[in-house]
């Protein structure tokens, strides 16, 4: 019997892709796939070791150095749990509705200057196209809430067990030399609705909380601000990514006017730090003419934006990166399924908590840096 693809169209969580097959005669036919578990536990190793890795040096300690590496077990233990977390969400779904799937393979990335954090992810692949929008659902939002759940309690119990400034003060021995201060430049977490009520409300006003330069020095709130981060770029609803799975799920060809809306926005605001980053390049000494001119307009440009809208020279630039990807590799239409019947009410009402979700999770300005003089610099894609 020779075979031919049944579809051209892929379906994605995290990375998806399809393998069903059409016979000769009609009659759709499933690979036997054998479990990759040797892959898959090698893969989850080499994640354990790089963000352990990326927790040492976060803990500002060399890497290289195995006596080190125990600075980094906390921090790696909590972001493979969530990661952990919201690829078995996706897999059991998968497996619930008899959705040939692979094992959850894990991507570690330990290149610091590339990815900070030690890992890109993780992802599973699916062998066959989701037959329905209601199992196209409970697959796509199983992930991101099975993750959301298990960093909303990582950060919990980072607010409730925030040591004193004198933890800080053992990271930057520096700053006892400065008098105590703490330095107010470097790179930066952005904001979300959500780590911000939660400081409200865990952390007392007169209760020692670090800036968001210093976050990443603390592996629950690390770990927990990245797992907001990493939901909120999940539940974009477009295309392939998880929130374009939930979003055709639950208003079906409508996701497509929705996911242009969002990719308007993310365009919008990582134009903000890409004129940011030119301005910070600009600001060099050149013998070019133009260049006095061109910091000119750059400069008047900058006192304009301060006075009315302070808050798009600290957009984050690595949108436009995640613009490109949602563009040409997610793309913006989310491919049809065959059963459009509606999902139903339940669903409906779960999918809204995840719309909910996405927008607590989302950072505008992301990770930026603040140079010396107070000004917003390059910011990190």
């Amino acid at each position: 019997m020779t075979f031919r693809p049944l579809s051209s169209v892929t379906q994605s969580f995290d990375i998806l892709f399809m393998d069903t097959l059409i016979g000769d005669d009609g009659i759709a036919v499933r690979h036997k796939h054998k479990p990759r578990y040797f892959l898959a536990l090698g893969l989850f190793i080499l994640n354990i070791i790089s963000t352990i890795f990326a927790g040492v040096l976060w803990a500002g300690h060399n890497p290289f150095e195995l006596t080190h590496w125990h600075y980094g077990v906390t921090y790696s233990l909590l972001l493979m749990l969530f990661l952990s977390a919201h690829e078995l969400g996706h897999y059991f779904a998968a497996r619930y509705h008899n959705i040939d799937t692979s094992l959850p393979y894990c991507l570690p990335f330990p290149i610091p200057v590339l990815s900070p954090f030690g890992t890109l992810g993780a992802f599973i692949k699916t062998r066959e196209p989701i037959p329905s929008r209601k199992i196209l659902f409970d697959i796509g939002v199983a992930g991101p809430l099975a993750g959301f759940i298990v960093c909303l309690g990582i950060l919990i119990i980072g607010f409730l067990t925030m040591p004193s400034v004198e933890y800080l003060y053992s990271v930057h021995p520096d700053y006892l030399l400065n008098g105590g201060h703490i330095t107010t430049h470097g790179m930066f977490f952005g904001d979300t609705i959500l780590f911000s009520t939660l400081k409200t409300l865990f952390i007392a006003p007169d209760t020692f909380f670090p800036p968001m330069n210093e976050i990443y020095h603390y592996p629950f709130l690390c770990v927990g601000w990245f797992g907001l981060f990493v939901t909120a770029l999940n539940m974009l609803p477009i295309g392939q990514f998880d929130g374009g799975h939930v979003i055709y799920a639950m208003f079906g060809e409508k996701q497509v006017r929705i996911g242009k809306f969002i990719w308007w926005i993310m365009l919008f605001i990582g134009l903000g730090g890409g004129i940011t980053f030119l301005h910070s390049v600009i600001q060099t000494y050149s013998p070019n003419d133009l260049y006095p001119i061109t910091q000119g307009g750059f400069n008047s440009y900058f006192t304009f934006i301060g006075s009315f809208a302070p808050w798009f020279i600290y957009c984050w630039n690595g949108w436009l990166l995640w613009v490109c990807i949602a563009r040409f590799v997610m793309k913006i239409k989310h491919p049809p399924v065959r059963d459009t019947s509606p999902i139903g009410t339940t669903r409906m009402i779960i999918g809204y908590i995840a719309l909910l979700i996405f927008i607590l999770s989302f950072s505008y300005n992301g990770i930026y840096f603040i140079s010396p003089n107070g000004m917003p610099g390059a910011l990190g894609f």
